[in-house]
């Protein structure tokens, strides 16, 4: 039962979380691996688009494990754009809904009817971040 419910809280969950907000002029697609993070501006860039990422529907189970596939679509949706820099803004935690399960039992006898349950729940939670896909010029 608790296999049937977690497979069904992994369908639920199902689509990845990307999203971008273009600012400024976009290019022709570049590799993923082409794109660099930074955590201060550059010297000389321009920015491209506001973009966002999570760890939703990844496989990934330890927080450093959500944080890469993170990291991983924010640099998939900046190269997509023609980004060759993402300017990390912050990262954090999101919820996602929750599974629960639980069991009852019930028995009578003449007048008397007995009655005990037991159901317990748990948080999903991804990790996510933001940034600014940026378009960093060589020196």
């Amino acid at each position: 039962m608790k296999i049937l419910v977690l497979i069904l809280a992994l369908l639920v969950t199902a689509c990845a979380s990307q999203s971008s907000i273009v600012v400024g002029k976009t290019r022709s697609a570049i590799s993923a691996e082409q794109v660099k993070l930074y955590l201060r501006p550059p010297k000389k860039y321009e920015e491209i688009a506001l973009i966002e990422s999570s760890s939703k529907a990844s496989w990934a189970a330890s927080d450093q494990g959500k944080i890469n596939v993170v990291v991983e679509r924010l640099k998939d949706e900046a190269a997509k754009l023609g980004a060759n820099g993402v300017l990390i803004q912050g990262t954090g935690n999101q919820s996602s809904g929750s599974v629960s399960t639980g069991t009852a039992q019930m028995t009578s006898s003449g007048n008397s009817a007995y009655g005990t349950g037991f159901g317990v729940s748990a948080g999903i939670m991804h990790k996510s971040g933001s940034g600014i896909a940026i378009y960093v010029e060589e020196e």
